[in-house]
């Protein structure tokens, strides 16, 4: 049998907070009513033992009384001593009434009245006026056992005190078993309304983890799985509401990576024919250049290779956010890659008099070689547009258990720690552009670490090695030293490269795959 749940948040609050405090308050209503009835019971004990002793007391010295003034009336016969016998007799008879009154046991009961009829006996001699032989001998046996009647009265005292007592013992354990009972049932109950009080806690929870987690996806850019929230009809339709904006938002980014492919492909090919044009303009092709003239060029061709990378950083990164990249392992040679991204670098460097800290070990490593020929054509692209004329970028790379570990750094002013956070967000581009430089796509850092998480790395920011940025990878590979020597064209393991000179420039290389890095 399914029951059907709340159809609001508020009803099932309201339905939780009743099942969880109508126990408790029965239990309590539950404790006050024993308790009330524990306390009237000894209420009533207390006031019978109470009134009980003090008609016992009152009965004893009028028994005395009266005795006193039956023994004077044998011997005078006065008729006031009659009167005093009448009296005695009403307030004694007035008292056995309120005994009898009371709550006793038969034996007790039983006693009463034998001492009642005794007395009787006694009065009954006195109130006769006849003063006959007959009359005082009945009066004399009347008075014989008299004394016993007032040592009758004073055990009836003592046997009510201790039935007083045997009563307030028996209420005293009647209490302490009350008081178990609400001991056991709070035991009882105490778990079971925190039971129920989790459950719906779970109920409760389980929807709005979903929510957050639904909200947190969103916000992380995951538009991969829908958004199903259970629970009451209003936290569903908020999950329906948030489906629905989830498929928004992924048609929005398919729409974007949709314009990125387009609007790259498009600028490709007259980028292409501009570049094709500067290198023919470098070579002389339509005649020899003067100096002004070939600065003018080699700052044409300078913005056409970052105007390149940009392209083919949007390239990469609307592949890579479609999912239809793979990584293509194979194994390569380390050193020649670098050189291949130092290369493809070269003008900038020359022109901006950038010192170079390269420390490259000759192995051979397995990776995607394209995608880690963007990683470090980003970081060294990131490097030199935020390190000043003459500063010196360090790169350096080394083995160990296992992972190629890749320190980039530079003399640069650093990222500061409130952009930190942000730095690897796509189209994040900062708040400070180095000075001569227009911003760029912002997708750079983005796209290495992309890759550098699919390869199974991890990027972080490191303080303290050098003035500036410092990014320090980790990539899982394997690796095996070559043993053949490296040709001497290179780069020798800690080399320190000073800028080459203008003249060593090689005006037609083209990188194929190089993106330009923003921080």
């Amino acid at each position: 049998m399914k029951f059907g749940r709340p159809k609001s948040l508020r009803g099932m609050l309201v339905i939780g907070f009743a099942l969880v405090t109508l126990p408790l308050l029965a239990a309590v209503a539950n404790a006050a009513l024993q308790m009330r009835q524990l306390a009237s019971q000894s209420a009533a004990l207390v006031h019978q033992g109470v009134e009980s002793t003090r008609h016992v007391q009152v009965l004893s010295q009028t028994l005395t009384a009266l005795g006193r003034s039956a023994g004077f009336w044998r011997v005078m016969h006065d008729p006031t001593l009659q009167d005093a016998v009448a009296g005695h007799y009403a307030v004694f008879e007035g008292h056995v009434q309120a005994l009898l009154a009371l709550p006793q046991d038969s034996a007790t009961r039983q006693r009463l009245l034998a001492l009642r009829q005794a007395v009787q006996a006694v009065v009954s001699a006195v109130s006769t006026s006849q003063e006959t032989a007959e009359a005082a001998t009945a009066l004399t046996a009347a008075l014989v056992g008299y004394e016993s009647l007032v040592t009758e009265a004073n055990e009836l005292a003592t046997a009510n005190a201790l039935r007083t007592s045997r009563e307030l013992a028996s209420l005293q354990v009647a209490t302490e078993e009350t008081q178990q009972q609400l001991l056991l049932q709070a035991a009882a109950l105490v778990p079971a309304t925190a039971l129920l009080a989790f459950l719906f806690v779970l109920l409760l929870v389980r929807p709005l983890r979903q929510i957050d987690r639904a909200i947190t996806e969103l916000g992380d850019g995951k538009f991969s799985r829908p958004i199903a929230i259970s629970g009451p009809t209003d936290l569903q339709q908020l999950g329906q509401q948030l489906e629905w904006l989830r498929t928004r938002l992924l048609e929005l980014e398919e729409e974007k990576n949709r314009f990125l492919r387009h609007m790259s492909h498009e600028l490709k090919t007259p980028l292409a024919n501009l570049r094709e044009g500067t290198e023919l303009l470098m070579e002389g092709a339509v005649g020899p250049l003067d100096n002004a003239q070939r600065e003018v060029t080699a700052i044409l061709r300078e913005n056409g290779i970052r105007l390149q990378r940009m392209i083919e950083n949007l390239l990469s990164f609307s592949a890579w956010s479609a999912k239809g990249s793979t990584l293509e392992l194979a194994q390569f040679r380390l050193r020649p890659l670098v050189k291949s991204v130092l290369e493809s670098q070269q003008l900038t460097l020359v022109s901006q008099r950038l010192r170079l800290d390269v420390k490259v070990p000759d192995v051979e490593v397995t990776a995607d070689r394209g995608k880690l020929r963007l990683i470090l054509d980003n970081l060294l692209s990131n490097a030199v547009k935020y390190t000043p004329k003459q500063g010196t970028i360090h790169l350096w790379f080394q083995l160990e258990a296992g992972e190629l570990i890749i320190d980039c750094g530079d003399t640069g002013p650093g990222i500061p720690l409130t952009e930190r956070g942000r730095v690897f967000e796509a189209f994040y581009t900062g708040s400070k552009t180095p000075g001569g430089h227009v911003p760029g796509t912002g997708i750079g850092l983005s796209v290495v670490m992309d890759f550098i998480k699919a390869h199974g790395g991890q990027i972080a920011l490191v303080d303290g090695d050098f003035p500036g940025a410092h990014f320090r990878i980790r990539l899982p590979m394997r690796s095996d030293p070559v043993r053949a020597p490296a040709p001497p064209t290179l780069l020798q393991p800690s080399t320190t490269l000073p800028p080459p000179a203008a003249a060593t420039i090689t005006p037609d290389v083209v990188v194929e795959e190089s993106v330009h890095a923003v921080r």
